[in-house]
């Protein structure tokens, strides 16, 4: 059942003094992007009636056929806890289709709901808990990003030592206002790093939420006098940034990877959908961690997986199942990082899982000691391979990989890896600093 209909919204909108609409929805890349209207145009929103240019958006549609619509989903509707109080703000997330009122095949929001409904064909939905991590880094004079910080916190530290403590409640007080539920939130590793999880919830929804923190977490920050950045890896010698992600999925209400009779309570399904995450893992990773930069928080010593392996609570591989005798069974994936398109990101691990379980792809046996102890000799002994070392080898497995090609869609996957190979070509031919450090006074 939904929970807006129009007449909800058209009372809500009276009520409480709301005098603009954002129309919001998210690119290839995964930015956030935004048309503003004034209640005003509201039968136009809701009759589907707001248009933009698509050919202005990156990796969405050529000039000659430009024209795309925004959908509002009636149930993502809130109002904006930050904008004024009189002349109120409100937003709804957006599907995008055509004139035709055909879904546009390159919005990132259709690709997820696609695999949703291939899993509901199979019996299943699905369940995501994601785990999101950025860093709160002074600004400088003008106002513009740095990478300073004056705080010395660690994992789980708190106030004084946590000097994010009050932006990061402001935080969890501004999504749950927005109708988020945050199950928990601390601080990271790294000095400046934090993290806030969210509750299980239906995959689209969770995809949503993701986008959402993005949004929240850069405004609240911003109004702390900070920079909040979902870069994977902004400084040397500190950990990244993931954003790890728990999946299951159930069945009439009842969690299918939950099985109290079989080794670490994992059912027969759940380590079948293990062995499709991994079988296309390395295609998977050019989504996931899609970034140049994200290849340098993909590097041992510093917590992120490195190698295709899974385990029961060791937290050195790519999966991990918790150690738990607990019908809210998950897996939790832990490569992706926060710069990733949650939509497809989303998309294509529970895809690889469906295809996983359609065809009974058991995993290897499980790795219970830590990887990254291991020498290279005795992690091809066992057969444990590395994930890409950098976005160049994430996006030839991609196009290598038909079935997770064919989860983007032919549209979206040809611009997205035109996009990458753009990207890691023009880091190709950049000059770093560590390069001038390292060569330009010594040959």
């Amino acid at each position: 059942m939904s929970k807006y209909t129009e007449k909800d919204i058209r009372r809500i909108i009276e009520e409480e003094d709301v005098e603009f609409i954002r129309l919001q929805f998210t690119d290839l890349m995964g930015e956030l992007k935004n048309i503003a209207v004034t209640t005003s145009q509201l039968d136009r929103v809701l009759g589907n009636k707001i248009t933009f240019d698509g050919a202005s958006i990156e990796g969405f549609v050529p000039i000659e056929n430009s024209d795309l619509f925004l959908h509002p989903d009636l149930d993502t509707f809130c109002i904006i806890p930050w904008r004024p109080q009189h002349g109120k703000v409100a937003r709804f997330i957006c599907d995008i289709y055509y004139g035709d009122g055909t879904p546009f095949e390159g919005d990132p929001r259709y690709i997820l709901k696609r695999v949703v409904s291939a899993a509901q064909e199979m019996g299943y939905s699905l369940e995501v808990g994601p785990e999101c991590e950025f860093f709160l880094f002074h600004t400088d004079d003008n106002g513009l990003p740095t990478t300073t910080t004056h705080e010395q916190a660690g994992y789980f530290d708190v106030g004084p030592i946590d000097l994010g403590e009050n932006a990061r409640r402001d935080m969890i007080l501004t999504l749950e206002e927005m109708g988020y539920v945050v199950e928990a939130s601390h601080h990271e590793a790294a000095p400046a790093q934090h993290e806030i999880d969210f509750r299980y919830d239906e995959a689209v929804r969770a995809a949503d939420g993701m986008m959402t923190v993005r949004l929240v977490v850069r405004t609240i920050a911003k109004r702390c006098g900070l920079h909040a950045s979902f870069m994977p890896k902004p400084k040397s010698g500190v950990n990244g940034s993931g954003m790890h992600i728990n999946l299951s999925l159930a069945r009439d209400g009842v969690n299918v990877f939950y099985d109290p009779e079989r080794p670490a309570h994992l059912s027969e399904e759940g380590l079948w959908f293990i062995g499709g995450v991994m079988k296309h893992i390395r295609a998977i990773t050019a989504v996931t961690n899609p970034l140049v930069n994200s290849y340098k928080r993909l590097v041992p010593g510093y917590e992120a997986p490195v190698y295709i392996a899974w385990s029961v609570t060791n937290r050195s591989p790519l999966i991990r199942i918790p150690a738990m005798n607990d019908p809210r069974q998950r897996i939790e994936l832990r490569s992706p990082d926060s710069a990733a398109n949650p939509y497809l990101a989303l998309a294509v691990c529970m895809a690889a899982g469906l295809d996983g379980i359609r065809n009974k792809d058991l995993p290897p046996e499980a790795v219970d000691a830590n990887i990254f102890a291991m020498t290279e000799e005795e992690r091809i002994a066992r057969g444990i391979e590395c994930l890409p070392g950098n976005l160049l080898e994430a996006v030839q497995a991609l196009e290598q990989d038909p079935f997770i090609y064919g989860v983007l869609g032919q549209h979206t996957a040809q611009r997205f890896i035109r996009e990458k190979k753009k990207e890691w070509e023009e880091y190709r031919a950049s000059v770093s600093e560590w390069e001038l450090e390292r060569y330009l006074s010594r040959i």
